[in-house]
């Protein structure tokens, strides 16, 4: 059992101020902010920021971080900004990031959903190392193909993300798995590489986090869960919805609506989002126009509050299929010091 708790050194080196089990929370577009990055890392994971919609956007966002850490004791003194950045290949501009990174030097960089494959991680990969050599490449992918061409890559990544489909947010649409199934068959396609692969999809509290770590994973990510807390950037009725859903298989579905109807287009095509299904999606179902859907959803983002999610709602409650475990709303801090707990109870009897 020890085994399964042995941070992995090629980890702990990158991070030195990590405990296990290790814990990252996933860069959630616009919500993952500096106060949740910084709360997640000071309390032993490793927190990161997303990119955010414009390159302004993520300067701020660094340079907050930046000043949250010189007064965060544990986080302080590393030689590196002890935060991740996210970027989303398909829409994100690679040298407004390259920018970011020389100036700010994150500890990792994690590149999601190219739309030319490999060659734009490659080619994104380099341009980052150059920038800052001792930023960590994190890769998220979700099928067993992206980690063979992973494998075959000159520019390896410093940790993969292997996403299953229980995920929120934009995972893969028609080619993915379930995490029990999708994590050992990567495993297994990477041996040998000594990259570290950490487990994202579902998991929620220490018993996924025990299971992925018994799957042989050297951490975990979790996203969902900590967009119920206190530091995610969120309105309360987003909170309130995830607090409220359960049953995800009847609940959620993975759906482009929302996307359009915030007015977000381009995501390559094996890439869809899992919501928690509201008055939306059950009238586009019903064969309600597209342009009437984003009508009323527009008047009631605009007048209706925190109103304008839940069952009745119109907006986009992008969530996992672990919303059923999640009953409050609590300070990231708090979130992963009961996951750790749970998990070493767990898997230390």
């Amino acid at each position: 059992m020890s085994r399964l708790l042995k941070l992995n050194q090629a980890l702990l080196k990158a991070y030195p101020w990590i405990t296990t089990p290790f814990i990252a929370n996933a860069p959630m577009r616009l919500t993952a902010g500096p106060s949740l990055a910084v709360a997640v890392s000071s309390t032993g994971g490793l927190g990161f920021i997303n990119s955010g919609a414009k390159a302004t956007d993520m300067h701020r966002d660094l340079e907050e971080a930046a000043k949250l850490v010189t007064s965060t004791p544990s986080l302080k003194e590393q030689k590196l900004l002890p935060v991740g950045v996210s970027f989303l290949l398909w829409s994100d501009d690679v040298e407004d990031a390259v920018s970011a990174i020389a100036k700010f030097r994150p500890c990792a960089a994690w590149l999601y959903a190219p739309p030319n494959g490999q060659k734009d991680l490659d080619q994104w990969s380099s341009r980052i190392r150059d920038a800052s050599p001792e930023t960590q490449i994190w890769i998220q992918i979700g099928t067993v193909g992206e980690a063979r061409e992973l494998v075959k890559s000159a520019q390896r990544p410093d940790v993969v993300v292997v996403q299953g489909m229980e995920a929120g947010g934009h995972g893969r649409a028609r080619d993915g798995m379930g995490l029990m199934a999708l994590f050992p068959e990567v495993s297994d396609a990477m041996a040998g590489s000594e990259i570290p692969l950490l487990a994202a999809g579902g998991i929620a509290d220490g018993r996924g986090v025990a299971a992925a770590l018994c799957l042989g994973a050297s951490g975990v990510v979790m996203g969902t869960r900590f967009l119920a807390s206190t530091q995610a950037r969120v309105a309360k009725g987003y909170q309130d919805e995830l607090v409220r859903a359960s049953d995800a298989a009847h609940s959620t579905t993975r759906t482009l609506l929302y996307n359009h109807l915030r007015g977000t287009f381009g995501w390559p095509e094996e890439y869809s989002p899992r919501t928690i299904i509201n008055r939306s999606f059950i009238e586009h179902e019903r064969g309600i126009p597209f342009e009437q859907l984003k009508k009323l959803h527009d008047e009631l983002l605009a007048h209706a509050g925190d109103k304008a999610w839940g069952p009745e709602g119109r907006v986009a409650t992008y969530a996992g299929a672990s919303i059923g475990m999640i009953h409050d709303i609590k300070d990231a801090r708090d979130i992963l010091r009961d996951t750790q707990e749970t998990t070493l109870k767990l898997i230390q009897g």
